[in-house]
């Protein structure tokens, strides 16, 4: 059955949602954490913030073009639960998973995503294509912090 424009602006603003979140709890962490073990992820948080606050840049301005509306602030849903700064200034490991954690659900959203476009909206289908391999860039990235930071 093929996608309604609603259902895809529906999907385009839950990733919209998804990014901003993003970018807020990466700019918390990357303000939090402490140490000399957390300056390579906090730089890192801080490089990917100007991309994630780009992707939902791109979704918004994808939203407008289908005739949906962009939401504001009262319109925003957060559920980020694994991305909020650990109590432990210095836990650079539970940082590491919360955005792996992020990562694997932006994954998740846009292959849901470029499935429900096929057919139907190339121009959003070509869009979601790549930021979901940015968003597997990120994944790599960190699942290489992880083994590093978890080594015996």
């Amino acid at each position: 059955m093929a996608a309604t424009k609603q259902q895809i602006i529906e999907a385009l603003k839950k990733s919209y949602f998804m990014e901003l979140e993003t970018v807020l709890n990466y700019l918390a962490n990357s303000l939090h954490l402490d140490g000399v073990r957390a300056e390579a992820i906090k730089k890192a948080l801080q490089a990917d913030i100007q991309e994630e606050l780009t992707h939902a840049t791109q979704l918004g301005s994808r939203i407008k073009q289908r005739g949906g509306t962009v939401p504001g602030r009262l319109d925003l849903h957060f559920n980020q639960k694994s991305m909020q700064p650990p109590a432990d200034s210095t836990d650079v490991v539970t940082v590491i998973r919360g955005v792996l954690a992020a990562e694997e659900e932006a994954i998740s959203q846009y292959k849901a995503l470029i499935k429900l476009t096929d057919g139907e909206d190339y121009v959003t289908q070509d869009l979601v294509i790549t930021l979901l391999s940015d968003e597997e860039a990120h994944r790599q990235q960190f699942e290489g912090y992880l083994k590093e930071y978890t080594k015996p």
